[in-house]
C-alpha cells in the first residue's frame, strides 16, 4: 500500500464492541487524546456498523483512503450480505452514509461504499457494456450510448473506453446522465 493509502478493519462478527466516538471521554479523559472531531471514515464506518447491527448481519468493514476519497468495503464469510449487495441498494446506502457524514461534519462526502463485492461485479458488468458498445462502433455505428449511471460508474467507463483507444463523453442531466462512446 502506498503512503497515500491507509486501511483499517472493524470486525463486527464477534461479541460486538462499540468504540467510543473520537470526542467521547472515559472518566473525564479524552479517549483518543485530542479534541478534533471524528473524520469521515470513522463516521461512515460507525454508520454502516450500526446498520449491520440493526439488520442483524455480520460483516467486516475495511476502510481505505485513496487520493483523498474514502472507500468502505463490507465483506462477510458467507452470503449474509447478499440482500444489501444489490446495485440499487448499495447506491442508496452510499447516499445515506454520505448524508450521515455530512450531517456530522458539515462537509460534502465523496465516499464510495462496496458491499459484498458489488463494486467488482458492477465493474465487470460495465466492462461488458463497453465491449459491446465498442463492437457496435467497430461494426459501423458512429456512436454508442450507454444507460444512465452514477458519476463513479461513468468515470470507470471513461477509463475503460480510453484503454480501448476510443473517446467518451457524458451527456444529459441528473438521473439521465449517461456516457456516449465515439471513435
Amino acid at each position: 500500500m502506498s503512503e497515500q493509502d491507509t486501511a483499517s478493519v472493524v470486525d463486527t462478527t464477534d461479541d460486538e464492541q462499540h468504540l467510543a466516538p473520537a470526542d467521547a471521554t472515559v472518566d473525564g479523559d479524552d479517549v483518543d487524546g485530542d479534541d478534533e472531531s471524528r473524520d469521515e471514515a470513522d463516521i461512515a464506518a460507525d454508520y454502516i456498523e450500526e446498520l449491520l447491527d440493526i439488520c442483524d448481519l455480520d460483516g467486516d468493514i475495511e476502510i481505505e483512503e485513496r487520493a483523498g476519497r474514502v472507500y468502505l468495503t463490507v465483506t462477510d464469510d458467507g452470503a449474509a450480505l447478499r440482500v444489501l449487495a444489490k446495485p440499487d441498494t448499495v447506491t442508496a446506502l452510499q447516499e445515506l452514509t454520505r448524508i450521515a457524514v455530512q450531517a456530522e461534519t458539515g462537509e460534502f462526502s465523496r465516499l464510495i461504499l462496496d458491499i459484498g463485492g458489488s463494486r467488482d461485479a458492477r465493474a465487470t458488468e460495465l466492462q461488458r457494456l463497453v465491449d459491446t458498445a465498442v463492437e457496435r462502433i467497430e461494426a459501423g455505428s458512429t456512436t454508442a450510448a450507454l444507460p444512465p449511471m452514477s458519476s463513479y460508474e461513468r468515470k470507470l467507463v471513461h477509463d475503460l473506453v480510453a484503454e480501448k483507444g476510443f473517446h467518451s463523453e457524458s451527456e444529459g442531466e441528473g438521473r439521465d446522465r449517461h456516457t456516449v462512446i465515439t471513435r
